[in-house]
């Protein structure tokens, strides 16, 4: 078996490691010479039941260790010397331990469950699952925190349908830790009102800005949040077979089309959310079509910064996994795995995915 296959097998057959040891001090103590000592194995044996067995499980392992090594000082007429004397108290100390030990690892698990239960509500709460769909539109999002318990981090995505259509919204903040995750929260809150009552996309980003500027004024800590955002505002008008979107220096989407991909750049470059005083002008409103078959990726710079072990990024319209037949769900599955084959699972940065595809009213 290849290095992998070898640590896959290892992790499946795990909770055999004990009795594998204590077979393998069986043999060193029966199969050697009496001056040959096992202790090493028994030892090893109820350390490693600890972590891996349940405590149960770990009391039957340390006795069985102490049983098996009480018979063979038996069986070599050993017994009652201080040698046996001394090998058992060690076994019977190191089960004791283990015994400890399994039971801080298993209060530490139950603390660490309750924390994923709590950061997984959290993660609901805050970046919800968008609609399936709405009207022809299409939806499906995933997303990648750079720690691997970590449930949430500092991008973001919306989708919300309004008067004014479907309305998206997808973000990076430049900062991290809990500033980062409360600043996502507060624009995520924002887009929701704004999308619903602003009738103009550049209205909605002007509440963005505003929010984000706040957001970093109340922060008292610009060590860790920079203070802006960069992100993509999407708007898809009813009854028009096209998107508006509002780049605000951001990574740019990727149009897929059954003809061809392209990325969708902005008409003007513009500053992320949060530095729009130094900026003269406002951001543009681009008009893009949209007709049946289309499908709309947005996406976080924790994708296209991806490196392979050279250093080369990841190019998602060059990549194998973009298909412009493929539905959302689909598209974003192989987008995923086809990342972490470029990384070699290696996660340096938050990502976030979401897809919108147009498909016939009577898909």
């Amino acid at each position: 078996m290849a290095g992998p296959e070898v640590w896959q097998w290892l992790e499946g057959h795990r909770r055999l490691m004990p009795a594998v040891l204590l077979i393998a001090a069986g043999a060193v103590d029966f199969l050697t010479p009496p001056t040959v000592s096992a202790s090493a194995f028994y030892a090893a044996a109820i350390l490693m039941a600890a972590p891996l067995l349940s405590l149960r499980g770990t009391i039957v392992t340390g006795v069985c260790a102490f049983l098996l090594d009480l018979v063979a000082f038996v069986y070599f007429g050993h017994h009652g010397t201080a040698p046996e004397l001394s090998e058992l108290a060690m076994v019977a100390t190191v089960s004791a331990v283990a015994v400890f030990l399994n039971r801080l690892l298993h209060h530490l698990q139950t603390q660490l469950r309750s924390a994923r239960d709590i950061a997984a509500a959290v993660q609901c709460a805050v970046l919800p699952d968008p609609p399936k769909a709405s009207g022809p539109l299409r939806f499906a999002a995933r997303y990648e925190a750079a720690q691997t318990d970590a449930q949430i981090g500092g991008d973001l995505y919306a989708v919300l349908d309004t008067p004014f259509g479907v309305r998206c919204v997808i973000g990076d903040v430049r900062g991290k830790g809990m500033d980062a995750v409360r600043a996502v929260a507060a624009s995520i809150v924002t887009f929701r009102e704004a999308a619903l009552y602003e009738p103009s996309l550049t209205g909605v980003v002007k509440r963005l800005e505003r929010a984000a500027v706040l957001e970093t004024q109340q922060s008292g800590s610009e060590t860790e949040f920079e203070g802006f955002i960069t992100g993509v505002v999407a708007e898809f008008p009813r009854h028009e077979r096209a998107v508006r979107l509002v780049n605000r220096g951001h990574p740019a989407p990727v149009l897929l089309l059954p003809d061809g991909v392209r990325y969708v750049e902005p008409s003007r470059p513009a500053v992320p959310l949060g530095m729009a005083a130094l900026a003269d002008d406002p951001a543009p409103v681009d008009m893009v079509a949209f007709p049946e078959g289309a499908t709309l990726l947005l996406y976080t710079d924790g994708l296209t910064e991806a490196r392979d072990d050279r250093g080369a990024f990841y190019d998602p319209v060059a990549g194998a996994a973009i298909s412009p037949d493929a539905r959302p769900e689909a598209l974003l599955d192989a987008l995923l795995a086809d990342v972490h084959r470029h990384t070699g699972g290696r996660r340096a940065d938050d990502m976030a995915l979401l897809a919108v595809a147009c498909a016939p009213e009577t898909a």
